[in-house]
């Protein structure tokens, strides 16, 4: 007996990276227990990059292979494109006509990506930009998705959601849409290769379908303790990039690692090829499975028609409760 319904996605806007890892595992979790909606958001990617979109439909086919690589399983989860799904502008719509305007506007996030884009030379002082949380309340209460899995930093665009339902809920007396909870998961925050944030824009990312050659030339460009000249001298692992890593992906030799660093009887270059072998071991049947499912276009096509087919039947419930009680 599966606990409720979820809803969660992703933008697509390239390949995915193992900073991505710790919030698809969950997902993969969750959908033997919840009956799970998964959205390739590509609407919310136009909020950004509505000057160029050309690169859109391949981004969505890249992160539908990302996402069947790492275990997401159509037969357990409805698999969609957002744009498949038009029921969602629908209801986004009707909310955008109940919503206050500054509900939108004290979103944290908000004011903060308008500064930090801007700095990049981007406009988005767009209503796409401003309503994209009031879209996402849309993405979740479309399905009537009573949980949603989110890191701490996602809490206020599901608290406007909960506002959201309940102001609906409370103008037309009814009870037809839940307050979806939270479900926090811990993130693994993972660096970069570079010790920054872990971005495309940086290219210090590590590919999940990446080759034996690129895992191994991404971790030799990891820093490592800059005071350890020779290979012999005494390593402090706290300020190592690859310490970092090795304690995620390699946690049965951590301690060993930790105190061979310590001592000066494993230099950087061991303890790289290390970390390399064990990457390699993680990714391994991930880039399988993409390969796999790279070489089946018409799967492909049909699961995302599948999954837009049992979406839209379940929509156009929400869709014709919410019409009834608003009397249109």
């Amino acid at each position: 007996m599966k606990k409720g319904t979820i809803f969660s996605g992703m933008r697509p806007t390239g390949k995915l990276h193992i900073g991505h890892l710790s919030v698809l595992e969950n997902w993969v979790k969750l959908q033997d227990e919840y009956n799970c909606f998964f959205g390739i958001v590509d609407w919310h990617a136009l909020t950004t990059a509505y000057e160029d979109t050309s690169e859109i439909k391949e981004n969505i086919r890249l992160m539908l292979l990302d996402w069947l690589s790492v275990g997401l399983d159509p037969e357990k989860s409805t698999i969609i494109v957002q744009s498949h799904v038009k029921e969602h502008a629908e209801l986004h719509l009707l909310f955008s006509m109940i919503t206050p305007l500054s509900w939108l506007e004290r979103v944290p996030t908000y004011k903060d990506q308008i500064q930090q884009l801007g700095k990049e030379g981007k406009d988005i002082s767009t209503y796409g930009f401003l309503g994209y949380p009031l879209l996402q309340a849309a993405d979740i209460l479309i399905y009537r998705a009573n949980a949603v899995p989110v890191g701490e930093d996602q809490l206020p665009h599901l608290e406007l959601c909960r506002e959201i339902a309940r102001r609906f809920n409370h103008l037309y007396q009814t009870d037809i849409l839940p307050e979806p909870q939270a479900i926090l998961a811990k993130v693994s925050l993972l660096p970069g290769v570079d010790g920054r944030k872990m971005s495309k824009s940086y290219n210090n990312f590590i590919p999940l379908g990446a080759a034996v050659e690129e895992i191994l030339e991404k971790v030799q460009m990891m820093v490592t303790d800059p005071a350890r000249i020779r290979k012999t001298d005494p390593g402090n692992p706290e300020v190592c990039l690859v310490h970092t890593y090795q304690n995620i992906y390699n946690p049965a030799e951590i301690e060993e690692i930790r105190l061979s660093c310590r001592s000066g009887s494993i230099g950087c270059v061991a303890c790289k090829k290390r970390l390399a072998g064990r990457l390699e071991e993680f990714l391994t049947p991930i880039r399988e499975r993409r390969v796999y499912y790279e070489n089946k276009p018409q799967l492909l096509k049909e699961i995302l028609e599948n999954g837009a087919e049992k979406a839209r039947a379940e929509a156009r419930k929400t869709l014709d409760l919410v019409r009834s009680v608003m009397k249109i």
